[in-house]
């Protein structure tokens, strides 16, 4: 299997944002997605993510098609400007240090 992470998607989850980051936490979202709402797009979506696993079709392009379905489907969500993780917790001093 060749490398699946990918830069972070955003997406609406409930009451937060959710952040996407490899080929697997893909293939869970596509797990719960309900039934009724699963079509073409979905499994063009599945089909795309699976070969990219596989290394038969390129990882931006399975998160690129992971975008389009979520803008789609009306939940990416855009942060802009909003300080990643890591650069919240490396700019906090713990005690005196």
């Amino acid at each position: 299997m060749t490398e699946t992470r990918f830069d972070p998607v955003l997406l609406h989850r409930n009451h937060f944002v959710a952040e996407i980051t490899c080929l697997d936490e893909i293939f869970d979202f596509l797990d719960e997605w309900p039934e009724d709402k699963r079509g073409l797009a979905y499994d063009t979506l599945l089909r795309a993510c699976r070969d990219a696993a596989n290394g038969r079709f390129p990882l931006s392009a399975a998160r690129e098609n992971f975008r389009r379905f979520l803008k789609m489907s009306g939940v990416l969500a855009k942060v802009e400007g909003a300080p990643k993780f890591e650069q919240l917790m490396g700019d906090r001093n713990i005690g005196n240090a």
